[in-house]
């Protein structure tokens, strides 16, 4: 046998590829052959060149689909996207990821700010509701501190005596000891200053005392009083069979003409505290007002059913 020649090497090498005992399994197995050493480096390119794609079967799509698929798929790698929009060449390899990274951490980061803080939609809301809070507050003080200087005044005009009669009679146990009924009225005026507010008015027992004892007590029918307007109040202070045990000898058990029977007039003392509430701003404010009245009281056996006049007879507590 006589040596082939390169290019006769070159022309039967796509003809007939060796086949390997293991490409009947499925998978074939593709040879190129290169030109022997002593051929020109123009011939051995321009050989391998036109050598290796004539090797490709043609009968194979699976294997040359599945690689266009891959190559396909990597086409779009985050990486190169990173090489191309960074714009720099001759960058290291592996720099794209690196910015990737940054990134996306930032981007993490930004997000855990965002959930931690607050919002500033509600940072805004915030505000608004507490600048309301403090302009509602200082407005509620100001009418607060101008409704107090805007007292109600409260002012006792008379008391009258309808009777007032001492006779024998026994207490709850039985004890023998004189007894006082007393019947009474006591006028006084109410104004509320107030110009831009209506007050409830309640007060505490009207109590008529002589001495230590309580001779006769009367309650308030509790009112409304418009702002800047006056009314006259009467109240009923009366007492049926109070024991007198000794109640001092000033009282005597007799009969009188109109049923009295002191024989003296008889020093009393007339007590009671009366509340006043202003609702300025509805629950919100509501200031309160307290007034404490004493008057000393000479009842006059001799004036019975005429006003005691009790202009100077008071004090305002």
């Amino acid at each position: 046998m006589h040596a082939k020649t390169d290019s006769e090497v070159t022309s039967l090498a796509p003809s007939s590829p060796p086949r390997s005992p293991t490409s009947r399994g499925g998978r074939q197995a593709y040879y190129v052959q290169s030109p022997s050493r002593d051929s020109h480096d123009g011939e051995k390119t321009a050989t391998s060149v036109h050598s290796t794609p004539a090797l490709s079967p043609m009968g194979s799509p699976r294997h040359s689909v599945g690689r266009d698929s891959s190559s396909s798929r990597f086409s779009g790698h985050p990486k190169r996207k990173a090489d191309k929009s960074s714009g720099r060449k001759g960058a290291p390899p592996g720099k794209g990821w690196q910015e990737i990274g940054v990134i996306e951490e930032e981007g993490f980061l930004d997000d855990d700010d965002e959930r931690r803080g607050i919002p500033k939609r509600c940072k805004y809301f915030l505000i608004f509701v507490l600048g309301f809070v403090v302009l509602f507050s200082f407005f509620a003080l100001v009418l607060w501190g101008a409704s107090r200087s805007q007292k109600p005044q409260i002012v006792m005009k008379s008391i009258t005596f309808e009777n007032f009669i001492i006779q024998a009679g026994t207490d709850a146990s039985l004890v023998p000891t004189d007894m006082a009924t007393t019947n009474s009225t006591v006028k006084f005026t109410y104004r509320n200053t107030g110009t831009f507010f209506g007050i409830h008015v309640t007060a505490d027992p009207f109590q008529l005392s002589y001495s230590q004892l309580t001779l006769a007590s009367g309650d308030l029918n509790k009112f409304y009083q418009a702002r800047s307007s006056r009314r006259t109040v009467s109240v009923g202070v009366t007492g049926n069979k109070v024991p007198l045990y000794g109640g001092g000898p000033t009282l005597t058990a007799g009969g009188g003409s109109k049923g009295s029977s002191s024989v003296a007039p008889v020093p009393m003392i007339l007590r009671t505290t009366v509340h006043s509430r202003a609702y300025v701003l509805g629950a919100l404010v509501k200031p309160k007002f307290t007034r404490g009245i004493e008057c000393k009281v000479l009842m006059n056996p001799a004036k019975l059913n005429k006003p005691i006049s009790l202009d100077k007879a008071c004090v305002y507590l």
